[in-house]
This record gives structure tokens, sequence and C-alpha cells, in this order.
């Protein structure tokens, strides 16, 4: 054996003594089956999906990125939005509804509105028609022979305001009257109180005046009203007068 053999054969040979690759059989053929293989241990390369086997089933299949855990979301049937919109509209109309009754109900114990006698003493209204209409119809009323009467029953019926009222008007017509020899009827065609307390009332109050110059036909003319009275000694005396 020459140098160069014995050098040679004490040099490791890399392929002899090279363990056997368990990933290479006897042909030399390379197993690049993974762990995603197929249970036979063969592969498929190409349009096969690399984690499916040739049978259509994988092994391992990543789950979809929107799955919900727990199943399939179910969305919300129309009806059931429908309903509950519903509910939610009749809920509302509730609550203004009862806003409104807790209004009213406040207004009817108002002070203001409890204390108007109109709405439920049918005798004090009655006789505060009664008293205001008999008052205008006599200081609203004369004839050219008596204007005395006239104003006597003024100084009589009316107070405050409208008794000063009445003397600057009745000074103007007072000539006139006795030289036109104008006559006046006053009637109360409708009457109605809007207020009334134990002593004060206030009236809407429609009239029918009649007017006759000597030797000339009648005529006929309405007026409108707005009357305040108070309680005087049982009977009510008209403390203001303004037309409308």
């Amino acid at each position: 054996m020459s140098t160069a053999e014995l050098k040679a054969a004490s040099e490791p040979d890399p392929e002899r003594d090279a363990e056997p690759d368990p990933g290479r059989d006897e042909g030399g053929a390379v197993d690049v089956a993974g762990p995603d293989s197929c249970p036979g241990g063969s592969a498929e390369v190409g349009a096969a999906s690399p984690d499916r086997c040739p049978d259509g089933s994988a092994e391992a299949e990543a789950a979809a990125p929107d799955a919900h855990p727990d199943g399939p979301v179910e969305s919300t049937p129309p009806t059931s939005r429908f309903r509950r919109a519903l509910t939610l509209t009749c809920v509302f109309a509730l609550l203004l509804v009862g806003a409104g009754l807790l209004f009213q109900a406040r207004q009817l114990t108002d002070t203001t509105a409890t204390s108007n006698h109109a709405l439920t003493d049918t005798s004090a209204t009655t006789q505060v028609i009664g008293d205001v209409s008999n008052t205008l119809g006599k200081v609203f009323s004369y004839v050219p022979q008596d204007t005395r009467a006239t104003e006597d029953a003024a100084k009589e019926l009316l107070g405050g305001r409208a008794a000063g009222q009445y003397i600057a008007l009745f000074g103007e017509v007072r000539q006139r009257v006795a030289d036109q020899k104008l006559s006046l009827t006053t009637h109360v065609v409708r009457a109605g109180v809007t207020r009334l307390t134990h002593d004060t009332a206030e009236l809407l109050v429609f009239l029918d005046q009649r007017a006759q110059r000597d030797g000339k036909p009648a005529t006929t003319a309405a007026a409108q009203l707005s009357i305040t009275a108070q309680l005087a000694d049982g009977h009510w005396q008209i403390t203001d007068i303004r037309a409308r």
C-alpha cells in the first residue's frame, strides 16, 4: 500500500460515513411529505391545494377569518324591527298624552282658574248679567223732554271710571238732544260673564240702539261693550265701560 493509498484509506469518506437520511429512500428519492401530507404518505404538487388531499378532504383547514366562533350570526328579521319601532312610537305617544293631561290638570287647579265663579256659580252669574243689563238700558236711553232722569240713574248706577266717562259723554249730547228732539232706546241683546269673583265681574255685552229724530224715521245700530262691574250693597255697579 502506497502512501497515497494509506492516506486515502485513513481519510474519512463523506459519502460512506454519512448516516442514512430517513427522508430519502433507497432509490434516492426525497420524501417531501410534511405534517400536512395525506395519511397514505403521498403528496401532490400542482393545481391541488398544498394542504388538501386528492380525495378532497383536509386534515388541517384554517377557519374563515369572518366566521363566528359560536356559529353563524343571524340578522334581525324585518318584522322584529317593525314591532320594536311601533312599540317605541306608542310609548312616545302615551308620554305626550300624559304630559298634556298633566298640563290641563295643573291649569284646572290653578288659583286663577278656580277663582272664576262664572264657571260654577250660576246664581251669581245670572244676577250680574241682570243688574248690568238694566243699568245699560237706563243710562243709554233718553227722551228730549226729560234728560234729568237719565242723569240721575247714571249717578246711582255707575261708579269709578264709568261715572266720569258718562258725565263727559252726556255733556256733549245733552244740548243736541234738546235741539234735534232726539230719542234713544237701548236694549241688551246678549251678555256673557267672562270672569266673576266674589265682588268683581267682567262682561261682554251686545246692544241694539234705536235712535229717532223728530219727524224722521228711526235708525237702528249695534254696539259691543266690555263692562267691568263691582258688587256694592248687594248690587252690581258698572265701574268701567269700553267700546269694542
